[in-house]
């Protein structure tokens, strides 16, 4: 009979030992909700990281999943498929750029926008050896090159040499990022909202400036929307709350309708020329199968108004939060259905409360120590975040 405590010997067992999860072992899930191998049920309250925005199995996307499967699944980009074309019109017309560039992985998606900016550089304006500027506290995955500018010691102890070529500014600080600046300076590389620091916020007109601090210069701005994209934080990208549109958008996780890899690196015609055939690709990117899937990501997005939602249930969930008056809570932020909870440090580290919320039926997830991040399926209903409420006032208050 197989067992949470039986599968979790087995995983320690036979997996490298990179992940600290919650002891869960989950084996089906629909909407909202999950359930583990003795039948007990969760609610979701991470959606895999912003993956899950349509919740689990989304009846649309699991349709287009099978269908798909039923006629062609992968064929790479030696020839041509009928599904990759009309799933980046989509994405394109979604995101309001001209042309995209599909990969699978959010990481691999940063790569490509950084080697793009690179070429970009070298054919544009002379520099061979640009620098690109990223933030403190950044997250934008774990390749050897993304984690060559990452600040978190954990993240680089013994995998170095790193890749140069990058410049660290305080995140939320546009003079800081200023002072860095040079003729060899050729974009910056910041994510709305950092998910993975713990919900962290910046200032009011933080991306604003930086839009405008790279159109002084002639820079290129990246932004990492992977964690924040397609509705997450109440509007479709979190950009779109300070009109700071970026020159390269990159965009994973809820891209694949939480049942497939779908990621991408969108631009305009500006920076994408600079690519030709040879320079980059992926066996698997726009591959019919999640071209498929990201469609219907894409017109479910619009079509049950998920960013609206976001930010109606967000404000409900957190001013929620807020009356709880918890003496163990120091702050609540975020935006929309991104709530970061940090615990002051006197009542020790989030990962004992993320805990005793799964004895209670939530899931969710501790970041940087001190911080539980909530981050529930945008479908979610305001009866099941009233729910939730009652159980996180059970153990905060």
């Amino acid at each position: 009979m197989r067992t949470t405590e039986n599968e979790i010997k087995l995983v320690n067992k036979v997996s490298a030992n990179n992940y600290k999860p919650l002891p869960v072992v989950l084996c089906e899930g629909e909407g909202i909700w999950v359930k583990d191998l003795e039948g007990r049920k969760y609610m979701d309250m991470l959606s895999a990281y912003s993956s899950l925005n349509h919740g689990h199995r989304h009846p649309k996307i699991i349709k287009a999943l099978k269908d798909q499967a039923d006629k062609i699944t992968i064929t790479s980009r030696a020839f041509h498929n009928d599904q990759m074309g009309i799933f980046l019109e989509k994405l394109c017309q979604v995101s309001g750029f001209s042309k995209a560039l599909p990969m699978n992985t959010g990481a691999e998606a940063v790569e490509t926008a950084l080697k793009a900016v690179r070429k970009w550089a070298y054919e544009k304006k002379g520099i061979e050896d640009g620098e690109i500027i990223a933030c403190t506290d950044n997250f934008h995955g774990r390749t050897i090159s993304v984690i060559s500018f990452s600040s978190e010691p954990q993240y680089k102890e013994g995998f170095g040499p790193f890749t140069p070529g990058f410049k660290l500014a305080k995140y939320g600080d546009i003079n800081d990022m200023e002072k860095l600046i040079t003729k060899k300076t050729i974009a910056v590389i910041l994510e709305p909202i950092q998910g993975e620091a713990g919900v962290i916020v910046p200032p009011a007109g933080y991306l604003k400036a930086v839009r405008k601090l790279c159109d002084k210069h002639g820079i290129i701005m990246i932004l990492d929307e992977i964690q924040t994209g397609f509705g997450r934080t109440g509007k479709p990208f979190a950009f779109m709350y300070e009109d700071a549109r970026p020159d390269v958008l990159v965009v994973g996780k809820a891209l694949g309708g939480g049942a497939y890899p779908v990621s991408a690196m969108i631009s305009d015609d500006g920076i994408m020329s600079v690519f030709r055939p040879g320079d980059h690709g992926s066996t698997f990117g726009g591959n019919p199968l999640g071209a498929a899937v990201g469609m219907a990501a894409l017109e479910v997005l619009e079509e049950e108004k998920l960013a609206q939602r976001s930010f109606e249930l967000g404000e409900y969930f957190k001013n929620k939060l807020k009356e709880l008056n918890s003496p163990i809570v120091k702050e609540i932020r975020g935006k929309g259905l991104m709530i970061g909870v940090e615990i002051k440090t006197e009542f020790g580290t989030a990962r004992p409360y993320c805990e005793k919320l799964m004895e209670k039926g939530l899931l969710c997830k501790e970041t940087h120590q001190q911080t539980i991040r909530f981050a529930p399926p945008l479908i979610i209903k305001k009866e099941e975040l009233d729910l939730a409420i009652s159980k996180i006032k059970e153990v905060l208050v």
